[in-house]
């Protein structure tokens, strides 16, 4: 694509490494960035700049937060005891919008898949089982997505908790096999949570 000006051909360079942004998309926005007022465009450049560079990570359940401890650890209506475990902070917010769990989380930041050379060791599996072993947790909730690295993860998970006395469970199969909990529904994922049964029974038996 041949560009007019090298700060246009930058932007969309840019632009055009966002998920789900080919040049042409990246073209149209940098454009429209481009006809509106200065003061707009500095408004979204100052905010993707205070995202990068401001946002912190919950020092309990490592979401996304603004604080050292994100305001759901450190609301005192919610229940303590159970803990549930899911990829990232777009998980986090799918289970929050459906209303039906009132718990911790946990979240890991990703799921073991070593073709993408993703071992255990990248992701916030020692702090889960730190967490378990020394708060008084009752429940831990496996809610990731119900895909080969999904399932990969919660079985690595439940064979490093399974001596603890803590009840380990899974969401209900509401969610499709290969579905991503951030694209279900909020009331099959609302039933997912709250229709959880123990990890165990989800094992396929060989």
């Amino acid at each position: 694509m041949s560009y007019s000006s090298k700060r246009i051909e930058q932007a969309v360079h840019e632009i055009s490494k966002l998920p789900g942004i080919g040049q042409k998309t990246a073209l149209r926005l940098a454009l429209h960035l481009l006809k509106q007022p200065e003061d707009q465009s500095l408004s979204l450049a100052d905010a993707v700049v205070k995202l990068r560079t401001q946002t912190i990570y919950c020092q309990k359940c490592h979401n996304i937060s603004d604080t050292e401890i994100c305001g759901i650890c450190s609301n005192p209506k919610r229940q303590e005891n159970i803990l549930c475990v899911v990829e990232d902070v777009r998980d986090v917010m799918a289970l929050e919008n459906t209303g039906n769990y009132n718990g911790l989380y946990h979240v890991l930041g990703g799921l073991i898949s070593p073709l993408d050379g993703i071992g255990p060791s990248e992701l916030n599996i020692a702090t889960l089982v730190k967490k378990v072993a020394e708060d008084s947790i009752d429940e831990v909730i496996l809610a990731l997505n119900t895909t080969m690295e999904g399932d990969t993860t919660n079985f690595y998970i439940f064979r490093k908790l399974k001596d603890s006395t803590v009840k380990i469970t899974t969401i209900a199969r509401g969610i499709a096999v290969g579905d991503e909990l951030e694209f279900a529904d909020e009331v099959t994922l609302g039933r997912s949570i709250s229709q959880r049964i123990p990890y165990e029974q989800s094992i396929p038996s060989k």
